[in-house]
């Protein structure tokens, strides 16, 4: 059995999207990869599939695909202190 990688990433803001998250932690190599992966179907978020690139990702959500999973967790004060 495949090991899953599984990332945790700090949120600053309101939301990231969907394809920026996907660069932001090294799942895909480029924004146009990104955007690929979400039109193959290859993502989930909260075990949905999601075909839109530039859905709304907000702390407390997870995006999955075979091989990953990526926590979405706010970013606390202290963590930037």
């Amino acid at each position: 059995m495949a090991s899953l990688n599984q990332i945790r990433f700090e949120l600053r803001g309101e939301f990231i999207t969907l394809d920026s998250l996907l660069k932001a932690t090294g799942v895909a190599e480029s924004g146009g990869r990104a955007k690929a992966m979400v039109a193959e179907g290859m993502i989930q978020v909260d075990g949905q599939d999601e075909m839109r690139k530039t859905a709304k990702i907000r702390a407390g959500q997870v995006v999955s695909a075979p091989g990953f999973r990526i926590k979405v967790v706010p970013t606390t004060e202290a963590d930037s202190a």
